[in-house]
C-alpha cells in the first residue's frame, strides 16, 4: 500500500513537472509582422549641368515614436539627380520592416553635396533645420505582408536656392508616391536630339521630366485623373509647345501617348 502511495505520488509529481513545461512551451510570441518596402528616388527637371546629392543612408518615423526605423542595407552613394530622368529611377533601399503606420521617410545626406552651374561647380549647403536628414511626409500605413514601392521625386527647380553671395542652398521639394496608389504616362519626342520638358498639369498636381537620348519620357507617380500634357523643346530651337487635353492616368496603369514630332 505504501509503495503505491508513493508512486503515486512521483506520478502526481511528474505530471506537474511536463504541465508546466508543457504551459511554458505553448506560451510563444507571434512574430512581429512586417512589410516589405522599396524606396527609389528619381528627379524633376531643373536649369543646372549637374546637381549631386550624397545619400548615405534612409531611415522611417512611425506614427507616435521618438525613434527611426532604419529600413535595410541602403545604396549609398553620390548621385546626379539631373541624371534621374525620362523615366530613370535608383533604388536606395529594398527590405523588410515592422508593419505599422508610418509618417515620415528621412534621406541621410553625407558633407559631398554639390552643384554645377556653367561647367563650375559650387558647394551645396544644407540648412540647419535639414542637418538631421531631409525628411518626407508619407502618412501610409503599412500592411503585415504587403509590398511598398515608394517614389521620392526630387524637384530640383524648386530645390535649389541661390544665395546673394554666389552660394547655393538646397531647401528640398520632394513628392513622395506609391506604386500602389498611382499611375504613370510614357511617350516619346522626334526628331532624336530634341530634349523636350514634358509636363503633366491638372488642377492638383504638376509633374515634369525631360526626354532621354532616345527621344523617351516617364512620368511616374501620377495620381489617377485626367490631365493636359505640355511638350517644350529648348527655346533656341524656336518650336512651338505641343499641347495634349484630356489624357487619363489610372492606379496601377501606364497611359502610353502618341509619339510628338516637331516640325
Amino acid at each position: 500500500m505504501m509503495k503505491k502511495f508513493v508512486l503515486g505520488i512521483v506520478s502526481m509529481f511528474l505530471l506537474t513537472i511536463l504541465g508546466a513545461c508543457s504551459s511554458d512551451d505553448d506560451t510563444t510570441t507571434p512574430e512581429e509582422e512586417t512589410a516589405r518596402m522599396s524606396i527609389k528616388l528619381t528627379d524633376a527637371p531643373g536649369d543646372y549641368d549637374a546637381v549631386f546629392i550624397d545619400v548615405q543612408d534612409v531611415v522611417v518615423k512611425y506614427n507616435g515614436e521618438d525613434n527611426e526605423v532604419n529600413i535595410g542595407e541602403v545604396n549609398a552613394g553620390v548621385y546626379d539627380l539631373l541624371e534621374l530622368t525620362g523615366g530613370v529611377s535608383v533604388l536606395l533601399v529594398d527590405d523588410e520592416l515592422p508593419a505599422g503606420d508610418i509618417s515620415q521617410i528621412r534621406l541621410i545626406l553625407g558633407s559631398n553635396n554639390t552643384i554645377v552651374v556653367n561647367g563650375e561647380t559650387f558647394p551645396l549647403q544644407t540648412p540647419s533645420s535639414q542637418q538631421s536628414g531631409l525628411k518626407i511626409n508619407v502618412n501610409e500605413t503599412l500592411e503585415g505582408g504587403v509590398f511598398y514601392e515608394f517614389i521620392l521625386d526630387f524637384d530640383v527647380d524648386k530645390s535649389i536656392v541661390e544665395q546673394g553671395n554666389g552660394g547655393y542652398l538646397l531647401k528640398p521639394v520632394i513628392r513622395a508616391s506609391t506604386e500602389a496608389e498611382t499611375g504613370a504616362m510614357t511617350g516619346a519626342v522626334l526628331p532624336l536630339g530634341i530634349q523636350t520638358l514634358v509636363t503633366a498639369e491638372n488642377a492638383t498636381t504638376e509633374i515634369s521630366a525631360f526626354t532621354n537620348e532616345a527621344g523617351v519620357f516617364v512620368l511616374s507617380g501620377v495620381p489617377a485623373g485626367t490631365y493636359t500634357v505640355t511638350y517644350e523643346a529648348d527655346v533656341a530651337l524656336g518650336f512651338p509647345p505641343v499641347v495634349v487635353t484630356n489624357v487619363g492616368v489610372e492606379i496601377g496603369a501606364v497611359t502610353e501617348l502618341d509619339t510628338v514630332v516637331f516640325e
